[in-house]
């Protein structure tokens, strides 16, 4: 038996119950069907009766069948049947009940014990936590009682099958919607115009990877991505930066919004001239990103456990529209038994990623590394295969952003580059799960450290970098792009 807490009390339980399970599942072998995606191996508070379901689900593996002798024969294999109680306990099991026809009842009726149990043993570790005074990180304890708790949740949670009847009628529901706004984006708006003709905004429960080579733009892209979505949209976005501090990634949001330059902001040379402006935008953008809900987490140590303990407490307290993680291979996997294979690690990152997103039904925006066999090619465009650590990244992911920029190709010398090629960059959609793939061009001004629409781009006179659009894509007089106003 389970052992009892000391304060006296018989844990929660249910034998009969137990015993009716294991003989509606000795009367008809089929019915074991009905409960192996809700109970599991320890939900009997009889170790006997674990030992016996153990051994049904082996046979039931196996495509044999589940009777009396199959069970007594197999418990005799391992040592087991006099320790259930003999041949005869199994006669006792199948006379328990008199058909098979409530075993989902039963299961029901175990199951929830099991998981009082379960709450009873986790709030025992959380006490000894909190009575061990020598550990003095309180958020390590915190997190710790968090995991308790939420493994206790995950493993409760089952998934049911829906009729296609209860989908179609909500698919009917959402597509009346989208055709009476058809011009609304179904998901959270990029604020790049083009990319969101493509992939229809970010979509909830996607996992989306955005993935280049070093220095190449990634940070100010999904930053770009994030003040659009909580500035324009009011989206509440939280960020993960696992390689920037919150300072460092205020600093840009905020020359990006006040269309400074970065470099002059951090070294302070901005202009105290009375004809400069640089003080007022940035004054401007200040009033406007703090009125922004954007959560910034800068914990250098995250690991998804800690951001899925974190991004559901931000969703129940202020809203979550849109998470972002910067990056993913600075991500350490809370199984540190898998730690020492990599690959095998960023693979169980990546779909428990995936998992966050269907279960906070957001959208999550990952940066990844690239490897650096993608500079062996010219022009250095990214593939699939370039992923770094793990082809897992690509399977689980349902949109997958490669950024290129001709200016950041080792293979280019910058006088090589033509002029009206130095800003621009390419947003290369190579996997779209449910859309079409293809490229978006954008502006790249590097001095802001930020992306924008060509037809949008800043046109500061003093910059240091050239930032007259391809010819091609040059405005006519009557669609000349506005500066923006802050």
């Amino acid at each position: 038996m389970t052992k009892a807490p000391d304060i006296g009390r018989i844990p929660p339980q249910n034998l009969e119950a137990e015993m009716s399970l294991l003989g509606s599942i000795l009367l008809d072998k089929e019915s074991i069907s009905k409960v192996t995606d809700q109970i599991l191996i320890g939900d009997f508070y009889s170790n006997a009766h674990n030992d016996i379901f153990a051994i049904m689900l082996e046979i039931y593996n196996k495509n044999e069948s589940i009777d009396i002798l199959t069970v007594s024969n197999r418990l005799t294999e391992k040592q087991l049947l006099q320790k259930i109680g003999g041949h005869s306990y199994l006669v006792k099991l199948s006379n328990a009940v008199p058909t098979a026809s409530h075993i989902t009842e039963y299961a029901k009726i175990v199951k929830r014990k099991a998981v009082h149990r379960k709450l009873i043993a986790a709030a025992d570790k959380i006490s000894e936590l909190g009575y061990n005074e020598e550990t003095q990180n309180t958020d390590e304890i915190l997190d710790e009682a968090q995991q308790e708790l939420f493994r206790i949740s995950q493993k409760h949670i089952g998934a049911n099958f829906t009729s296609i009847q209860n989908v179609l009628s909500d698919a009917f529901e959402r597509i009346d919607d989208l055709h009476k706004d058809k011009g609304k984006l179904r998901g959270v708006s990029t604020g790049f115009r083009d990319l969101d003709d493509k992939l229809g905004g970010l979509q909830n429960s996607d996992l989306i990877i955005l993935a280049a080579r070093p220095s190449v733009g990634k940070t100010s892209f999904c930053l770009d991505i994030a003040r659009n979505a909580a500035v324009r949209s009011g989206m509440p976005v939280g960020v993960f930066s696992l390689e920037m501090s919150k300072e460092q990634l205020v600093d840009r949001m905020l020359c990006a919004e006040a269309g400074v330059d970065l470099w002059k902001m951090r070294t302070g040379n901005l202009s105290d001239r009375p004809d400069s402006d640089d003080f007022p935008r940035i004054g401007r953008a200040m009033g406007v990103l703090s009125n922004a809900p954007i959560f910034i987490d800068d914990a250098p140590g995250n690991n998804v456990m800690h951001i899925r303990s974190k991004a559901r407490r931000l969703k129940a307290e202020h809203g979550l529209g849109l998470i972002i993680i910067d990056y993913l291979q600075l991500m350490t996997s809370h199984n540190q038994r898998n730690s020492e294979n990599r690959v095998q690690e960023v693979a169980e990152m990546s779909r428990n990623l995936k998992g966050i997103a269907r279960e906070l039904n957001v959208p999550v925006l990952a940066l990844s590394q690239l490897s650096r066999a993608v500079e062996q090619t010219k022009p250095s465009i990214p593939k699939l295969s370039h992923l770094r650590d793990s082809g897992s990244i690509e399977q689980d992911a349902d949109v997958v952003l490669f950024i290129y920029r001709k200016s950041a190709d080792r293979n280019y010398r910058l006088e090589d580059i033509p002029p009206d090629e130095r800003n621009l960059g390419e947003i290369h959609i190579a996997k779209h799960r449910n859309g079409p793939t293809g490229v978006v061009q954008l502006f790249f001004d590097a001095t802001r450290a930020s992306f924008k629409d060509l037809d949008q781009h800043f046109t500061q006179p003093n910059s240091v970098i050239d930032h007259t659009p391809p010819p091609s894509i040059t405005p006519t007089p009557n669609t000349a792009p506005k500066v923006p106003t802050f």
